[in-house]
């Protein structure tokens, strides 16, 4: 599979997914080491960019590390969209993707992100001007349409296609639905199955497990899976998913203690980058969201504590104390 000059030599390529307030640049280097073919900045807003808003023009630090690297870029004016690309294009990452698929309000509410379904000619219009604009390729990530009465992706992806972009990143949900419900792939593998489409179609969408992934490739033979809100708390399941799809078994487990460093290795990435309050702050949503947590009896008074965690002294202390306590290993 190709993405403009970007090859994936892997028969099942696995993408990190852009989130805001999620992929940094550290997060996205961790991910990239378990594994993750691709990866995307946190999305970046193209009026802020072009007012060159310090917090967001810091979004678009890249590594060679986790190349190839995406920065994302979202807003409702072509003129506006065409000079963020430029300037992203002058950061040199491997491509360039459009967030046509955020549901939060803030977004779509000002038509922006998802916002795009209600307006599909300025959609394209934005698209089109964008690809000409830049020497990357363009990407565009959307979801099936605005409600369930305007799923209008099928069509859409072509349009979207002959705006000249080199891979299309659906989400199997409607703006209406956010994250709710179930992700409806159908429509998804209805576009990849479409004898017009060439371009490489990336599946998002509900993809909790390694099995989950395996089905989505087997049933609509997509290019490839982008995985999001799974890989919260745990940047190792790019590893577990690719093993599983190579192999066809699960990946072996590894010491509960094996999880904790990955998880205070994220927490030192998050620091380093911001300072201890701030870093700290920003990864509660890992410890959070992570799963080794889940599911020990009587857990919730450490949770608790975790969260509320100000110092890495503190905050450490307690991640070492869990092993034991809950006999752990």
């Amino acid at each position: 599979m190709k993405i403009g000059n970007i090859t994936f030599p892997s028969r099942y390529p696995v993408f990190l997914a852009p989130m805001e307030d999620v992929t940094d640049i550290g997060f996205r280097l961790l991910c990239k080491q378990f594994g993750a073919d691709m990866v995307y900045t946190e999305f970046v807003s193209s009026d802020a960019l072009i007012r060159h808003v310090k917090k967001t023009k810091e979004k678009l630090t890249i590594c060679e590390e986790e190349r190839p690297v995406a920065i994302q870029i979202y807003g409702n004016d072509p003129d506006s969209m065409v000079e963020a690309a430029k300037i992203c294009e002058e950061a040199n990452p491997d491509a360039i993707d459009i967030n046509f698929g955020c549901p939060a309000k803030k977004v779509a509410g000002r038509g922006a992100g998802s916002g795009m379904m209600k307006t599909p000619g300025l959609m394209l219009e934005i698209t089109e001007k964008v690809v000409k604009a830049v020497n990357l390729p363009v990407t565009v990530k959307t979801r099936l349409g605005w409600d369930e009465d305007s799923k209008i992706i099928v069509a859409l992806a072509e349009q979207l296609q002959d705006c000249g972009i080199a891979a299309l990143t659906i989400h199997g949900r409607t703006r209406a639905q956010k994250y709710t419900g179930e992700a409806d792939w159908s429509l998804i593998g209805e576009v990849k199955n479409n004898p017009r489409m060439h371009i490489p179609i990336i599946g998002n969408g509900d993809l909790i497990t390694p099995q989950d992934c395996k089905r989505r490739f087997d049933e609509t033979g997509v290019d490839a899976v982008m995985i999001g809100r799974a890989s919260y708390g745990q940047p190792w399941i790019f590893s577990d998913v690719k093993h599983y799809l190579e192999t066809g078994e699960m990946a072996p487990k590894h010491p509960f203690t094996w999880y904790l460093d990955v998880l205070k290795q994220q927490v030192l990435q998050s620091v380093e980058r911001l300072d201890e309050r701030r870093g700290i702050l920003h990864i509660r949503r890992h410890l959070a969201g992570t799963p080794i947590f889940k599911g020990i009896p009587d857990f919730k008074a450490t949770r608790i504590a975790l969260l509320r965690a100000e110092t890495l002294d503190e905050l450490f202390a307690i991640m070492d104390e869990i092993p034991e306590k809950y006999g752990l290993h």
